[in-house]
């Protein structure tokens, strides 16, 4: 079954060459042309990604991430004619996986959407990928991507849950920001380093008690970031 991309976009040139180049892919396309728009096709479609601009009329990119990320994990990459890193920071601090900047190589955008969706979507090779793995009470399911705190639910992005794996499961390793890169986003990044520091700060938000104080992933200082090796 073809994987399905909500385009969001208020150029219609963009629109029109993103949809017929993903298309050729086999990919199934629907298109909008500002926020209020993208937020009803999101409502009414199953869709599998979303490639949205920052920059539209209305209810802004950000907003629509933002509010597109209180119901749902689909994998987001935000679109941004800006080349402040804060625009691309914000994007990534509202749960986007990704970023890329106007303009673009479609080459390069279709490559980034099917490494989004292999780590999305991953196949069960051997026994790692079945494990279980619990630290306290902290559990992570490295098949079904689902992690629990106790008996709550943590609903982590793509992006997220690939960084919180690496790290539990080569648990006291240190990892520089490079190292972080290069693994879990396995493509050449030429964004900001700061992507590693805003995913570590989403994560610790979300799965630690006490962000001054955390117990799971810690901060080797001038190095890097490790996951805690004391049971």
């Amino acid at each position: 079954m073809p994987k399905k991309i909500l385009l969001v976009d208020d150029e219609p040139l963009i629109l029109k060459g993103l949809k017929y180049s993903l298309e050729k892919d086999g990919y199934e396309t629907e298109s909008a042309a500002d926020g209020e728009e993208a937020l009803e096709r999101f409502a009414a479609g199953n869709f599998d990604m979303v490639l949205l601009d920052v920059m539209l009329p209305g209810v802004d990119g950000i907003e629509v991430c933002q509010r597109i990320r209180e119901h749902s994990n689909v994998p987001i990459i935000m679109l941004t004619a800006k080349g402040e890193d804060m625009d691309k920071i914000l994007g990534l601090e509202y749960g986007a996986d990704d970023y890329m900047t106007k303009p673009f190589n479609i080459l390069e955008v279709k490559a980034r959407i099917k490494s989004i969706f292999r780590r999305s979507q991953p196949v069960v090779e051997d026994n790692e990928e079945r494990r279980i793995i619990r630290v306290h009470d902290l559990e992570v399911n490295c098949q079904s991507r689902t992690v629990q705190l106790g008996n709550r639910a943590i609903r982590l992005t793509a992006k997220e849950f690939d960084l919180l794996k690496l790290l539990i499961t080569h648990r006291g390793k240190v990892y520089n920001r490079e190292e972080l890169l290069e693994t879990v986003w396995k493509y050449d990044y030429m964004g900001d380093m700061r992507t590693v520091d805003v995913h570590i700060r989403r994560l610790r938000e979300k799965i630690e008690r006490d962000n001054s104080n955390p117990e799971f992933i810690l901060t080797k200082w001038g190095v890097g970031y490790y996951f805690t090796d004391k049971d």
